[in-house]
């Protein structure tokens, strides 16, 4: 009866050394089974010679499958014994645990099968597949033919007898067998005496043996093990176990080496790293695994190649998706901004054509106290919104028409009852008596609307000007059009910008002023020097439109030259105002300064500049760098600190090189200015100016004007104004001149240092000064005229006679700025300054007005007081900053303010006052003592 009995076991599912010793582990631990079997017949056993020649014929066909006709084939082997199947214990793996052989190469002329993903036995030496880099789990193969021996093997010869020493003596699993034998280097000796005694014990199962020999063997010399001890009961089980169940595979590497007594030492041979190339074909291993390397290193560059491609792609097509989408939009802002500019120019012609008709009848004015600067600018202003709304004195420009006026920030209720209550000064009638001032305060609470901007407490951070923020109300603009439906209307705005356009194309209202970019071009200090140029009008030495600094040191250097008696030289920015961009430097400080002013002297001005102009020209601009870099000085250190912040600036914006007035005593004066659409110009106010410590910033104005005679200021005013409205500017305009003694001719001059298309904060205290005195500015003689009233009282039938008219002065600050006011409220404020005596006479038309800009901070005011005289006005005026400066301050909190600067400047001015006077005195004499001599001589 044929042999039926089966072995059951598995085989490991990878290549990796580590995991079939888990694996075998796992096995040995996993569940045991009793397999059993028939028993069968007795088979003739096969005689000694018969296996010694089974063994010969399968050495010299190379396979273990060849066999010789008419023997037994190797599964007859095992089963040649007649002895009953014995019932063994298996060890059984779990289907998780179940693991499968290893792909194998060719045995004999077999295909073999191969499993995905697993390192594989090659056919040919030193083929390996698996991943690279993995040096801890060796690639195992499946036994093939022995390749020929390589340059790895001849040197294994040559190893250490160390190493195998170590070997020998190493510790031995299980108990040592019989039948032992030593495999050195990778090779069995046949001749040896253990092998001859193991070879004689087991030759009836030897044609499974020389498999597993053989694979043991290769296994050795490819990992280059110096010595193994082989157990030959093991192996011999392990040979007849494979041989019964899975004879077309190789044996596991984890099988293997679990017949060696030394398999812990040879364990960690084989789990060294780069141990593989050092035995048989580790060079063509080494080449393969440097090549699969490469290859993954091409693969993964070209993959990384094609992954930026990809994403330069999607970047490059999201980036013109979204500048296609800006262009959009350009396109459509720009369409829009030039349907409003085209609306602008259309309305500013039927404004132009229908001015004298506007002007004679009831009008809406809307005042848009806007700032159009820069955002660099709006960002570094402190309190922009507050600045914006200093200008709330416009709702004083309403005497003859409605006005609604849009501030920044929203005033309480004490600031609108304040202004409400100087409004009821206006005109003669406030001084009739009560009956006539409850008349004026209900028409005057009736004549003006005072409208915020919702779009304030969207904003509330984002230094927005006041016309973006109108713009971007719905509600406010939509209350406008309500007031301004049916009637006639035009904008008044402040510094000139683009959404100015926006706003008067919603309200459909013409903007009484130049279009933004007109403005932007002729607004800055080197347009204003081309349209004084134009106007004939005087202008201190200097040059414009500077953008480099060696265009800079050359300009210094020549006008210096040409004007040696000049000793400051003033530094202004285009865009900046306020004396917040201008510097100065004085020549004194200049070493080649002397000796030039000294030949200038004497050769004369016309030699001078014939002949020397070149050469010092030269030595000037050696100089002027380090010059500069010393001496020069910004006007407002809070702003730039020093001149290379300065000069940065100065160069991106561009800006103007100008002489100071070379005169210990200078007088500056702003001049109002309305530029009317049909083509007349009108003086609406003209002040002295109120500097500051550097004389390069006005703090305020005295008005009317006393240093310039008026019809050559009205002469210079009209000029000014024609040349405007040749490039198209229509408006209020602001100028400012500057008036001194000529040294050298000793006789007066006057240069326009600067043009504001604006409308000016003295302007907007004029008109404040008009309502509460009922005055009239008359700029062509320069004097302020107030109606005084009468004490007659004169019968019913008969008519009053007319007003007694006086003459009064005024002095103006709107900009007065104490942060210790901010403790008081409005009412205590007021109510200290009654009680030293600070308040308006309705009467007699004098006195201290105040101007409120914040119901909030309450750190800025504006003040103006009214005398007969300009010298009461002064001493006034600079009392009153005293008694305040006192009131809210102490030793230990003054402050920041620039109270002591104005006060100093008042102080110079009427010591001014004072020697004019004397001066005045004098000149009079002399010219009373000649007629008087001329008439004794002719009794």
């Amino acid at each position: 009866m044929p042999l039926r009995g089966i072995f059951l076991g598995t085989l490991p599912a990878t290549c990796s050394l580590s995991e079939e010793l888990s694996g075998l582990k796992r096995g040995e631990a996993a569940h045991q089974r009793v397999i059993t079997g028939p028993t069968v017949g007795l088979l003739s056993i096969a005689s000694g010679q018969q296996h010694s020649d089974l063994h010969l014929a399968r050495l010299e066909a190379g396979g273990p499958r060849t066999g010789v006709p008419g023997l037994p084939s190797p599964a007859t082997d095992v089963c040649s014994l007649q002895t009953l199947v014995q019932h063994k214990v298996v060890s059984l793996h779990s289907r998780e645990e179940q693991t499968f052989p290893l792909s194998t190469g060719t045995t004999g002329d077999r295909p073999v099968r191969r499993r995905r993903k697993q390192l594989t036995w090659s056919g040919e030496p030193g083929a390996t597949q698996g991943r690279a880099g993995r040096e801890r789990t060796p690639n195992l193969t499946a036994l093939a033919p022995a390749p020929p021996s390589s340059a790895a093997s001849q040197r294994s010869d040559h190893r250490s007898t160390v190493e195998q020493r170590s070997f020998s003596d190493g510790s031995r699993s299980g108990p040592v067998s019989t039948f032992s034998f030593t495999i050195t280097d990778g090779r069995i000796d046949p001749t040896a005496a253990d092998f001859c005694r193991f070879k004689k014990q087991f030759c009836l199962i030897w044609g499974t043996l020389v498999d597993t020999l053989r694979a043991l063997e290769k296994l050795l010399r490819r990992f280059a093990v110096p010595l193994a001890q082989v157990n030959g009961e093991r192996l011999a089980q392990c040979a007849r176990g494979w041989a019964v169940t899975w004879s077309w595979a190789t044996p596991p590497v984890t099988a293997l080496l679990s017949a060696l007594d030394n398999q812990p030492e040879v364990w960690a041979l084989l789990l060294r790293p780069g141990q593989r190339y050092k035995g048989e074909g580790g060079v063509e291993a080494a080449a393969v695994l440097i090549q699969s390397h490469w290859r993954g290193y091409l693969g993964r560059a070209a993959y990384m190649r094609h992954h930026r491609r990809r994403w330069a792609a999607g970047i490059l097509a999201i980036s013109w998706l979204k500048r296609a989408q800006r262009q959009g939009v350009r396109k459509a802002l720009q369409a829009r901004r030039h349907r409003q500019l085209e609306n602008h120019q259309r309305r500013a012609q039927h404004l132009a054509a229908n001015w004298k008709h506007i002007q004679s009848s009831k009008r809406t004015i809307i005042h848009i106290p806007s700032l159009g600067y820069s955002k660099s600018q709006r960002l570094h202003l402190k309190d922009f919104d507050i600045l914006q709304n200093t200008q709330i004195s416009r709702l004083c420009d309403m005497r003859t028409w409605t006005l609604s006026t849009c501030p920044p920030r929203p005033l309480g209720k004490d600031i609108a009852g304040y202004y409400a209550r100087l409004l009821e000064f206006e005109g003669p009638e406030a001084t009739e008596g009560n009956s006539g001032s409850k008349r004026s305060s209900l028409s005057n609470n009736k004549r003006f609307t005072i409208i915020t901007p919702e779009a304030v407490e969207y904003f509330p951070t984002h230094s927005m000007c006041l016309s973006t923020l109108l713009k971007y109300s719905p509600r406010a603009l939509r209350r406008i059009r309500n007031l301004v439906q049916g009637r006639r209307a035009y904008i008044v705005g402040g510094v000139a910008h683009v959404d100015d356009l926006a706003v008067a194309d919603e309200l459909e209202v013409a903007i009484l002023g130049p279009e933004p970019a007109v403005a932007q071009l002729y607004g800055t200090k080197s347009g204003g020097r081309r349209i004084f140029t134009r106007a004939e009008v005087a202008v201190p030495p200097g040059l414009g439109d500077i953008y480099c600094l060696h265009q800079l040191h050359e300009a210094l250097a020549r006008l210096m030259v040409h004007n040696m008696e000049v000793q400051r030289w003033v530094f202004k920015m285009d865009a900046e105002f306020g004396g917040r961009g201008t510097a100065y430097c004085d020549v004194c400080h200049l070493s080649c300064y002397s000796g030039a002013l000294q030949e200038y002297r004497r050769l004369g001005p016309d030699v001078w500049s014939k002949a020397w102009t070149q050469e010092h020209v030269h030595i000037y601009m050696d100089e002027i760098p380090a010059w500069l870099a010393c001496y020069a000085q910004p006007a407002n250190a809070s702003c730039f600190p020093d001149w290379a912040c300065f000069l940065k600036t100065f160069l991106r914006q561009g800006g103007v090189v100008e002489a100071y007035p070379p005169s210990h005593s200078v007088t500056c004066l702003t001049v109002d200015l309305l530029l009317a659409p049909g083509g007349e110009v009108s003086v609406l106010s003209c002040g002295d100016q109120l500097r500051g410590s550097c004389r390069l910033e006005a703090l305020g104005s005295s008005v009317p004007q006393a240093s310039v005679r008026p019809d050559a200021l009205h002469a210079l005013c009209s000029r000014v104004g024609r040349a405007c409205l040749e490039r198209h500017i229509v408006g209020y305009v602001s100028i400012d001149l500057a008036t001194f003694l000529d040294p050298g001719t000793m006789k007066r001059k006057v240069w326009a240092i600067d043009l504001d298309l604006r409308y000016s904060d003295q302007l907007a205290m004029t008109q404040l000064l008009l309502v509460v005195t009922g005055a009239t500015l008359d700029c062509q003689s320069c004097r302020l005229l107030v109606p005084l009233p009468t004490q007659e009282k004169f019968p019913e039938t008969q008519s009053p006679a007319k007003h007694a008219v006086g003459h009064r002065y005024a002095v103006l600050a709107n900009r007065l700025l104490h942060t210790n006011l901010s403790i008081f409220y409005h009412n205590v404020f007021f109510s200290m300054c009654k009680a030293h005596g600070i308040g308006y006479d309705t009467k007699r038309k004098r006195g201290t007005v105040f101007v409120l800009h914040d119901s909030i901070e309450r750190h800025s005011i504006g003040m103006l007081t009214v005398c007969e005289d300009l010298q009461g006005s002064l001493v006034t005026f600079a009392r009153n900053l005293s008694v305040i400066h006192q009131e809210i301050s102490s030793p230990k909190t003054q402050g920041d303010t620039n109270f002591k600067d104005l006060l100093k400047d008042i102080e110079d001015v009427l010591q001014m006052t004072a020697q004019n006077k004397v001066q005045a005195l004098e000149d009079e004499t002399r010219e009373e003592e000649p007629s008087l001599t001329l008439g004794l001589m002719m009794l």
